[in-house]
């Protein structure tokens, strides 16, 4: 029987290993059952506005869904024991977006980012979140809900 840190290692190294998740660089830095937070900096090839230097929208929406997803996932796997990583993986292959709402508040300036989620409902089939998105100054850029799949 695989423990749940066991559970959550090998998860959290999956997602930063995500070459989408690399590209973006995001880095997850709090993965609780109830609390996700995941980090990145600015690059240039994050931009969607060059004449504003600002943060492409679609970076936005994925830093949010991803936190998401993270939270609903781990949520999740804390009511469920697997026997083994093959029980794992196909737990995981059942994951997935259902719906995600973003709301764009102010143009995405900063250095760092900074990605939270905070569970809504966790059930044994559907898991809703909801995100938010500052920079290092805690100037709230977006905020989001995000619905999943998890069962």
């Amino acid at each position: 029987m695989l423990s749940n840190d066991d559970a959550r290692s090998w998860l959290v190294n999956v997602f930063t290993n995500l070459n989408f998740n690399k590209n973006l660089g995001l880095k997850i830095t709090v993965c609780e059952a109830n609390k996700a937070e995941i980090r990145f900096v600015w690059d240039d090839k994050l931009m969607g506005n060059p004449m504003q230097k600002i943060l492409h929208g679609g970076v936005t929406a994925s830093a949010l869904d991803t936190v998401g997803g993270i939270l609903a996932i781990f949520s999740r796997m804390e009511k469920m024991h697997f026997e083994d990583s093959a029980a794992l993986i196909e737990f995981t292959k059942k994951v997935g977006t259902i719906d995600l709402r973003t709301d764009y508040l102010r143009p995405g300036r900063g250095d760092e980012f900074i990605a939270t989620a905070q569970l809504i409902r966790s059930g044994s089939r559907v898991c809703v979140t909801r995100m938010e998105l500052h920079n290092q100054k805690g100037d709230q850029i977006a905020f989001g809900t995000g619905t999943y799949l998890v069962g």
